[in-house]
C-alpha cells in the first residue's frame, strides 16, 4: 500500500495546482484559455463549426507563430472563447467564420487568437466539464486524501507487525541463550 502514496501526493498536487492556476488565469488575468504546458484544452459549446467540430468535442489548442486561411483557431471575445475557421487575413486583422454559419464574424486583431486547433477528442466534453466542476474536484481531492491516509495507516500497521516480529525474535533468542547457560 505504501507504493500508492507518491502517486496520490502527485494527484493531489496536480488537482490543487491546476485548479489554482486556472482560477488565477481566468479570474485575475482574464485569460479564458490558460495554457500551463504550452497548450490549452477547451470544450466546444455550440454547433457553429458542424460538421468539423461538434458540441462536447474537446479541442487541443496550441499557439502558433503565424496563422493561415483555413486554420481553425480559438480567440477570446471578452470572457468567451470562440473557435472558428480563418477565412481572410488582412495584415494583422483576421476574419473568421463558423463552418455552419452564414455570415463571417467581425474582424479581429491577431493578438486575440489564443491558438490553432491541433487535435480533437470527440464527445468527451461533458466529462471534462464534470471533472472541472468544483464539487467533483473537491471529491477527487477528498478521495485522494482518504486513500493517502489509508495507505499511511496500512504502512504503519506493516511497520508495527515487523517490529512485533523483531521483538518476538529477540525474546526467543534471549530464552535460547538463557536455556543454554543453565
Amino acid at each position: 500500500m505504501h507504493r500508492v502514496r507518491l502517486p496520490l501526493l502527485i494527484l493531489i498536487a496536480l488537482v490543487i495546482g491546476l485548479n489554482l492556476y486556472a482560477w488565477n488565469a481566468t479570474v485575475l488575468a482574464g485569460n479564458a484559455l490558460p495554457m500551463p504546458f504550452g497548450f490549452g484544452v477547451a470544450v466546444v459549446l455550440s454547433g457553429s463549426m458542424e460538421p468539423e467540430l461538434s458540441v462536447d468535442d474537446v479541442i487541443i489548442v496550441r499557439p502558433a507563430d503565424a496563422y493561415a486561411v483555413g486554420d481553425n483557431v480559438v480567440y477570446q471575445d471578452g470572457g468567451t472563447l470562440v473557435v472558428h475557421k480563418i477565412i481572410e487575413i488582412d495584415g494583422e486583422t483576421v476574419t473568421t467564420q463558423g463552418t455552419a454559419n452564414n455570415t463571417p464574424d467581425e474582424p479581429i486583431h491577431q493578438r486575440y487568437i489564443k491558438g490553432r486547433v491541433t487535435g480533437v477528442i470527440p464527445a468527451v466534453g461533458g466529462l471534462i466539464h464534470l471533472i472541472r466542476s468544483p464539487i467533483v474536484s473537491l471529491a477527487i481531492l477528498a478521495l485522494a486524501v482518504y486513500l493517502l491516509i489509508c495507505a499511511g495507516r496500512a504502512e504503519q500497521r506493516e511497520q508495527q507487525d515487523k517490529l512485533g516480529e523483531i521483538r518476538a525474535e529477540i525474546e526467543r533468542l534471549k530464552r535460547e541463550r538463557d536455556s543454554s547457560q543453565q
